[in-house]
């Protein structure tokens, strides 16, 4: 991990009496991902928001990180919307000053970005898109459902094997206003304490010493 993300993942420390009722809405998210590592599946999970330009983009870029993190092999973190728009500014620049390394790869209305995090991994792929793009996995995937809008407009994702709401809030809230650098990297490190938290849960093969956060 680049040098400036490690000291970000250490503010992720997640005091589980004050997060208890968040822990019971991601504990589904665990099992999911536990039985497909204890199957040798491969673990797809498609983060969905509407405009897949937020909070959706937090997540997938969190959870690949965690993933890679803990040590859990064939973790594949996409992102999705019920509408396309572009992956907003401000996430970009949030997530670069907590220690990500963005390349952006194309110009227009919806740039595609190289996202890193470490100098030897894959860089993940970050620009707007439907859920259902053909990027994304259409079959044998986990939806995760990121904003309340798009988990009760969107009733149905075709292929997902699980869907599981794991609901945030919009740092939209404090576009155009003094607060928002302050909101969008509380979100980001929230998104990020969750994800790691997951990741942090799962049992892996003979790994008893396994640490977790607590």
């Amino acid at each position: 991990m680049y040098a400036k993300l490690s000291d970000t993942i250490q503010q992720l420390q997640v005091d589980t009496a004050q997060m208890s009722e968040r822990i019971v809405i991601l504990k589904p998210l665990i099992e999911y991902i536990q039985r497909k590592y204890d199957e040798d599946q491969q673990i797809n999970i498609n983060f969905i928001c509407t405009h897949n330009s937020r909070r959706s983009h937090l997540s997938q870029i969190w959870a690949q990180t965690a993933a890679t993190f803990y040590g859990i092999e064939n973790v594949h973190c996409y992102s999705g919307g019920t509408e396309e728009t572009a992956l907003y500014g401000k996430v970009a620049s949030t997530l670069s000053e907590q220690g990500f390394q963005f390349l952006q790869l194309s110009e227009g209305n919806n740039p595609i970005y190289a996202i890193k995090y470490d100098d030897n991994c894959a860089p993940l792929v970050g620009f707007s898109k439907k859920y259902d793009h053909s990027y994304n996995p259409i079959s044998h995937f986990a939806a995760i459902m990121t904003c309340s809008q798009a988990d009760g407009g969107c009733p149905f994702i075709a292929g997902a094997e699980k869907r599981i709401p794991i609901t945030f809030e919009d740092p939209k809230i404090s576009d155009n206003t003094p607060e928002q650098d302050k909101v969008y990297a509380k979100r980001s490190l929230e998104i990020g304490q969750e994800m790691f938290y997951v990741f942090s849960q799962i049992s892996k093969k003979n790994d008893a010493a396994k640490v977790k956060i607590s």
